[in-house]
């Protein structure tokens, strides 16, 4: 058995309700109903249809290949996948080498039965059509809470923190904070990406990735050092001036995980949203040095 619930389905509650509590209690009866013996559950939860990630959706597929299980059960077709290709390869491809049945009990899909599979393919291509919408919603959403002036992103600018009474509001980390001033400070000082860099490895000062790590900003451990790369993003970031600098990039689809650069005309910058770190005559002197020194000698 299959379930999924997505953050898409938070909102639909009583008979509509998407929780795994209902499709496992639905697919246990329909397999109480049928005589099937219930190998495993496989749960994925706050995971969207079209992630080919998933753990247990990958898990599953892993032990259908090795034939631990003669059929997979899900509440709908959409559960399994939302993404068309997946549809293909293993509705109408591989499950049928593995000798697996797939049964959508809502939908009435079973690949046992033949003449519907076009069915199927119709179901697909609705269901990624639903994604595509989705996404295209949800980016529209978020372009307008940019040009509100909120704050998006999941977690705050190197140099601040989240307003605790509101999210979308940024003010200064005073310990960070501080390692942002000094390092538009040297730079104005005459020294280079390179050397700052240098110096705040030197120092023992965890960059960025690492400093939100040590602050629980994500479970995963995080190594690194301070580059020139990080500096030159941080020395052209109008948010330490107090104006929402955001929408630098933007994903290439709402199938990858790939984004790509906008030209700066492109990005989404709104004046006087919080409290800067530096002042407007240190950043746009600092934003001509670079110019001078060029690219490739920060």
């Amino acid at each position: 058995m299959y379930c999924r619930l997505s953050k898409e389905d938070e909102t639909k509650t009583g008979p509509e309700s998407e929780s795994i509590q209902n499709q496992r209690s639905m697919l246990l009866r329909y397999a109480a109903e049928h005589g099937y013996t219930v190998q495993a559950v496989y749960i994925d939860e706050d995971y969207s249809g079209a992630d080919r990630h998933r753990p247990a959706f990958n898990r599953m597929l892993a032990a259908a290949e090795r034939r631990e299980f003669d059929v997979i059960l899900a509440k709908t077709q959409s559960r399994f996948t939302r993404d068309m290709e997946l549809v293909e390869k293993y509705l109408h491809g591989k499950f049928a080498e593995w000798g697996v049945r797939f049964i959508a009990v809502v939908d009435h899909v079973d690949t046992q039965d033949r003449a519907g599979k076009k069915a199927r393919q119709i179901n697909g291509l609705i269901n990624e059509w639903y994604l595509e919408d989705l996404s295209d919603n949800v980016r529209s959403v978020l372009t307008h809470k940019r040009w509100q002036g909120d704050y998006i992103a999941t977690y705050a600018l190197y140099g601040y923190r989240k307003d605790p009474a509101d999210h979308r509001r940024l003010l200064p980390d005073p310990a960070a904070a501080a390692v942002v001033r000094r390092i538009f400070a040297l730079y104005l000082q005459g020294y280079g990406t390179a050397r700052i860099a240098q110096a705040l490895n030197r120092e023992g000062i965890p960059p960025p990735s690492v400093y939100r790590r040590q602050h629980g900003g994500t479970a995963r451990p995080v190594t690194g050092q301070w580059s020139r790369a990080t500096l030159h993003q941080m020395l052209t970031n109008r948010t330490y001036v107090g104006d929402l600098e955001q929408g630098r990039r933007r994903k290439v689809s709402y199938k990858s995980a790939k984004s790509v650069r906008l030209p700066r005309t492109q990005w989404i910058i709104v004046p006087g949203t919080h409290e800067g770190l530096v002042s407007r005559a240190d950043f746009d002197a600092v934003q001509r040095q670079l110019a001078r020194r060029g690219r490739g000698r920060r």
